[in-house]
């Protein structure tokens, strides 16, 4: 249902407001929804670039009941800044500057619109790093990062994204500015409204600027990768070097059918085996062969068959594969492509199990299921591959996907680990925390966003918003 935004104009420049049909497409998808356009359009687009502009905004829309979906780099996988029920697309991506960088704090304060690769990049000349980037940390911005509670490859060691948020401004649906958090490295003052806004997906406040710790890079790199003769090996070996102790940045695993998709993705010099494989990442000050040569007994314990490593300029060329895995599957064969992106998270006792059941159940129906992933977390990636003009096997590949999703959370699991509940994990919520934790939830939404209008639609199967405009059409 359309709504009048055109008050927009008298809150922002005519510059920083957009009610073009190409702006509107450019915020209607997102990775999820395979593009732009192909999801809900907004009315509106705004450009905020400040906090003043974003809490105009805000306030503006709240009176009128107006919803608001923060947007940025539009890279995330569950539908999470796709407009449910049009209103205002909030494009975050003019608040892009690094405001300051403390290096004798190991701090960084950031606007929400800065990519992860930036931040690296302007800590490196101080001999820093930000650890938690994503996979996806050099097209994603930090707001996007915070909104999902991201993490990537670097987990295992290093934690995710919230582990290295100090402290958070914050816009509130009516349009107040909140401090969460503080400079300090600990703090028990207060809620915890800085844990309560990472991973709320936009739907609780809009972050404007955030502290982030950062950590010195390690004066040694090592990568490699170790290959099986059975995913069995290899998800065992994950486990138990996991529950050895051995101290691993990165720990990928890929299954044999996503390692002949990478292999065909592949140039042709990357020798790449279409076997079950590991790939390694160690990080150290001093002792990283000792660190390499543990992993290396345990992986031995498990029958592996080749143990490889490589010097830091050579990594990127070893670690290609994996990191164009996501692109990969989607140009393997032109009549299957993935449903949705699996991003479910276990115990790490229960790896080498769910995985079995995920290839056990594509097999079950004939359904071709890659898994890979941060196996040293518990986080494990899939696709179910389907023919996308094909009902019958789409229907087929639905039930696979909630079939694999519910047995990790019957495992005491999570459906996401990283990508956020957004619209895509939202049937889930109740299953996976009960109905009393939802309702729990639903009762903060409520305090922070009595009208509904900031990011309406998300995490919730049912939002106020919804309600009223199935009222609205009744009438």
């Amino acid at each position: 249902m359309p709504h009048d935004c055109s008050f927009l104009t008298d809150v922002l420049p005519d510059e920083q407001v957009s009610f073009g049909d190409s702006d509107r497409d450019n915020h209607a998808g997102d990775w999820a929804s395979d593009g732009a356009g192909t999801g809900v359009k907004p009315d509106a687009v705004v450009w905020p670039e400040s906090t003043a502009d974003v809490s105009a905004v805000l306030a503006a829309a709240n009176e009128r009941g107006v919803p608001v979906t923060p947007y940025a780099a539009g890279t995330s996988l569950e539908g999470n800044p796709v407009p449910e029920y049009e209103g205002v697309s909030m494009d975050m991506t003019r608040m892009n500057d690094v405001l300051a960088v403390r290096p004798d704090d190991f701090q960084i304060d950031v606007q929400p619109g800065v990519m992860g690769d930036v931040i690296d990049e302007e800590v490196a000349k101080h001999g820093l790093f930000f650890p938690p980037l994503p996979s996806s940390g050099d097209i994603s911005t930090i707001g996007g990062m915070i909104a999902n509670d991201a993490s990537g490859m670097q987990t295992v060691k290093y934690g995710e994204i919230a582990d290295w948020v100090l402290e958070l401004e914050a816009v509130l649906a009516d349009g107040s500015v909140i401090k969460t958090g503080s400079k300090a490295v600990k703090t028990s003052s207060g809620y915890n409204l800085k844990e309560l806004l990472i991973g709320s997906e936009g739907t609780l406040g809009v972050v404007t600027r955030a502290t982030l710790e950062l950590e010195g890079r390690p004066q040694q790199i090592r990568g490699g990768r170790a290959i099986f003769p059975t995913l069995d090996d290899a998800a065992e070996a994950v486990m138990d070097a996991i529950q050895s102790g051995v101290d691993v940045a990165k720990i990928e695993l890929v299954d044999d059918v996503s390692a002949e998709i990478a292999a065909d993705y592949a140039d042709d010099d990357t020798d790449l085996p279409a076997d079950p494989m590991v790939f390694l990442e160690f990080h150290a000050n001093h002792g990283i062969d000792e660190e390499i040569d543990f992993c290396r007994s345990i992986f031995e314990g498990h029958d592996v068959e080749r143990f490889e490593m490589a010097e830091e300029e050579a990594m990127d060329q070893l670690w290609k594969a994996r990191a164009e895995l996501a692109f990969a599957i989607q140009m393997w064969k032109p009549d299957l492509q993935p449903l949705h992106p699996g991003d479910i998270t276990v115990p790490i006792s229960k790896l080498p199990e769910i995985i079995r059941y995920a290839k056990d159940r594509g097999a079950e129906d004939d359904i071709v299921v890659p898994c890979f992933g941060h196996a040293g977390d518990g986080n494990v990636h899939y696709s179910v591959l389907v023919n996308l003009d094909d009902p019958e096997t789409i229907a087929t590949g639905e039930e696979v996907y909630t079939d694999i999703v519910e047995r990790a959370i019957e495992m005491g699991g999570t459906c996401t680990g990283e990508h956020g509940v957004g619209r895509g994990k939202r049937k889930y919520l109740v299953s996976e925390h009960g109905e009393e934790s939802v309702e729990a939830m639903r009762a903060l939404k409520r305090a922070l966003d009595p009208k509904d209008t900031l990011n309406p639609g998300k995490i919730f199967p049912e939002t106020a918003q919804g309600e009223r405009v199935r009222a609205e059409s009744d009438d």
